[in-house]
């Protein structure tokens, strides 16, 4: 029997913070003001390769023996996050993705130089192919959201909005397999954590209720960033924590949400980003300071 994944700590998140700084943006925070409330924007969209997961990436393959190449599955940011340190890091990459991935991210994982290999309908399935692979000799397979490193890096994201804004008082994230909201778990120093998912695409909030991931269907607009089946082993060990709370949005509330970000602030960003800030526009977030991490950018723009 092989050995589960160690669970990461708050220390491993500042080492990350060290570890990835030369490879990564340290990016902008926005206070402002919505509907005459203030809250914090972390404008994590403006991040290489268009979200979040290249934090994960990079404090990944940095932490252990540099691999011949490395292996890995995604719905599409986490595939851009591999393939970007990958290539910063003179790495060979191969990403499987399910053939539904948007074209936008297809193009920018190729556009980074990293293999792209369409397979299934599902994450779980594309997932399942490049597992057969990820145990190839000089191969490393990493995991998008199921891996201590990856989490102590996406949990950066939240060390610096602690830092630069310490007064907030809750960090509102979007959840997928679990990955950035573990992360932000062991960052948020106490303070609270919203774990917000699409009705459709619930793999978090699921497992929670079942007491142990499970399986959930996934029917959502931001299936391509949120979509995975079953949320991580290790992301679920960490967000049964107390302070942090389970919250489900329509896709027509964050698609509204998506859409004032644009009205409002021109932020462009991908339906996922949008997540946090429904969850607060519906009144699930009771918080004096929240802070939305705007996970991502990775759609089709069309400038007329």
């Amino acid at each position: 029997m092989s050995t589960p994944p160690r669970t990461p700590t708050p220390a491993d998140v500042a080492a990350a913070a060290n570890r990835i700084r030369p490879h990564v943006r340290r990016t902008p925070q926005l206070r402002t003001e919505i509907d005459g409330r203030p809250v914090v924007l972390k404008l994590e969209q403006l991040q290489r390769s268009g979200s979040f997961k290249l934090r994960g990436a990079v404090n990944a393959l940095l932490a252990g023996p540099t691999p011949r190449r490395v292996v890995t599955a995604s719905g599409g940011n986490h595939g851009l996050g591999v393939a970007t340190a990958a290539q910063a890091l003179g790495v060979p990459a191969v990403v499987y993705v399910p053939e539904t991935v948007p074209a936008a991210k297809a193009a920018g994982i190729e556009a980074a130089g990293a293999k792209l290999i369409r397979h299934g309908a599902t994450y779980a399935e594309a997932a399942a192919a490049a597992l057969a692979v990820g145990d190839e000799p000089g191969t490393r397979y990493l995991p998008a959201y199921d891996d201590p490193d990856v989490i102590a890096g996406q949990g950066t994201v939240t060390a610096e909005i602690v830092a630069d804004d310490p007064d907030v008082d809750a960090v509102v994230v979007a959840v997928g397999g679990g990955g950035l909201a573990a992360g932000t778990a062991l960052a948020a120093n106490r303070r609270r954590v919203f774990a917000v998912e699409p009705e459709r695409c619930r793999a978090l909030n699921a497992a929670l209720e079942a007491g142990q991931p499970v399986d959930v269907t996934l029917d959502s607009v931001a299936a391509s960033a949120l979509g995975a089946t079953r949320v991580g082993e290790v992301p679920f060990r960490i967000l049964t924590a107390p302070n942090v709370t389970s919250v489900l949005v329509s896709d027509a509330e964050l698609l509204a949400a998506r859409d004032r970000l644009w009205a409002e602030f021109r932020l462009a960003v991908e339906p996922a980003a949008a997540v946090p800030l429904a969850a607060w526009l519906a009144g699930r977030v009771p918080a004096a300071l929240p802070c939305f991490v705007l996970c991502g950018a990775n759609a089709g723009v069309t400038f007329a």
